[in-house]
């Protein structure tokens, strides 16, 4: 239950990231959920391997270029997904970091007070 919930709460995250970025375009809410979900999916498969083909660029910058493999998923998931756009890789960079700021933002909302 708490994966839906996740996921919901990652898709009211795009949503509002789209409506707030003009370089990012999202249709509907439904196509919201496939974003995060496919985002989910990318973030799992594809960039562990793009972690390591980078590493050597990664350790130079000083893990910045985290940001571009970041971008680069973003972007990746612009193709697959009818429906959600992003202009460049600047807006994807943007989008990325805010959606992970929103995302921690809101997430922490779900966590349950263990004080007791």
């Amino acid at each position: 239950m708490k994966l839906i919930i996740k996921l919901l709460l990652n898709a009211l995250a795009v949503i509002i990231l789209a409506n707030i970025l003009s370089g990012v375009y999202v249709d509907s809410f439904v196509t919201a959920i496939i974003v995060a979900a496919v985002l989910s999916i990318l973030n799992l498969l594809v960039k562990p391997i793009l972690i390591i083909f980078t590493l050597p660029i990664t350790i130079i910058t000083l893990g910045l270029f985290l940001l571009i493999i970041n971008a680069l998923i973003i972007l990746l998931a612009d193709n697959l997904i009818t429906g959600f756009s992003v202009n460049n890789i600047w807006w994807a960079i943007l989008f990325s970091v805010l959606l992970s700021i929103l995302q921690s933002i809101l997430h922490s909302l779900l966590k349950e007070d263990k004080r007791a």
